[in-house]
């Protein structure tokens, strides 16, 4: 079947009871929310398309055979749906292949959900962030296409699937393949850029959440999920800490005892900046805390040098800066 491949898996002698598919597991925060599944117990199968072989398995979510064959052929208890395509200014511009895969795959997976607690992973940029902080039930406006899309996927999940539940999280960071792959570990080039002075956005304010406190999240509501079917609807998951991408660069510049004076900060946002951007859409989080869902952030200077240190193992510089 064209939409559906395997590369090489070992068998393993102990299979554990709880089954769980993570679509995106290539991507940012698939990786590692596919890792702490399987590393508590759960037999998990990630999937991916681009880059899925061979550690994954090659789906195409938009192929409704191919994605139908897998949930069949793996009778998954969760999914966890990470795939989507993220960034704003892509979307912005290639807007049709955005909506195939944030709202049209999104619609796919769901109808083929029956009886599986679908977990789907959102954004804050529902938000207009004119006036946060912004609860579960606040009426979301996005401002461009990527929240737009990102909130038909909800309305797509939570249509087809009504047992579904939808986690919204901020900006994401943590361990890196490229520097790319994060709008807040892509600000280590300007760091370490030392001599050459640059400016970096000082106007919107962002909440920079770690992906490994997003997959605990994750594991805690699919556990509870499969004992209490109340978890359900909407959820929100933040890191508590406010920054602007000036104040993050500065704290990296901290965190890897490099100097911070090049950097300059942009108290006014440019024309033709891409697309545009909430000022401020600040989630609050109370409903995961008070069903004991919730996990304390890892503090963001900590959770950046985990996040950059294996990228940054053979850089030269690292054996002159850490004491």
């Amino acid at each position: 079947m064209p939409g559906l491949e395997y590369g090489d898996f070992e068998e393993d002698v102990y299979t554990p009871y709880r089954r769980v598919l993570v679509t995106g597991a290539t991507g940012l925060l698939g990786r590692v929310v596919y890792k702490e599944f399987q590393n508590n117990d759960w037999d998990a199968l990630g999937s991916g398309y681009n880059r899925a072989r061979p550690r994954f398995l090659r789906c195409n979510l938009l192929d409704e055979d191919a994605v139908r064959e897998v949930i069949h052929d793996f009778q998954p208890h969760v999914i966890v749906h990470c795939a989507a395509e993220r960034r704003p200014d892509v979307v912005e511009h290639h807007t049709e292949a955005a909506l195939n895969l944030n709202v049209h795959a999104c619609a796919t997976l769901a109808k083929e959900a029956a009886g599986i607690f679908l977990l789907y992973i959102s954004t804050d940029y529902v938000f207009d962030g004119r006036n946060p902080p912004y609860g579960e039930n606040d009426a979301p406006n996005p401002l461009n296409m990527y929240g737009k899309s990102k909130l038909e996927g909800e309305r797509e999940i939570l249509r087809q699937c009504p047992g579904a539940a939808v986690l919204r999280v901020p900006i994401l960071y943590g361990e890196v393949e490229k520097v790319e792959e994060s709008a807040v570990t892509v600000l280590w080039d300007r760091v370490q850029e030392g001599a050459e002075s640059c400016t970096i956005d000082h106007c919107q304010q962002r909440f920079p959440t770690y992906t490994k406190d997003v997959a605990r999240v994750c594991r805690n509501m699919a556990e509870r999920a499969l004992q209490d079917p109340s978890i359900r609807g909407i959820f929100h998951y933040s890191g508590k800490e406010q920054m602007t991408k000036y104040e993050m660069a500065c704290a990296i510049a901290d965190a890897f005892n490099l100097p911070s004076s090049h950097l300059i900060p942009l108290t006014e946002q440019p024309a033709g900046a891409g697309a545009q951007r909430p000022q401020n859409a600040q989630l609050e989080c109370s409903r995961l805390e008070l069903l004991g869902l919730s996990v304390d952030p890892t503090p963001f200077k900590t959770a950046i040098r985990d996040s950059l240190w294996p990228f940054l193992h053979d850089k030269r510089w690292r054996q002159t800066v850490f004491h």
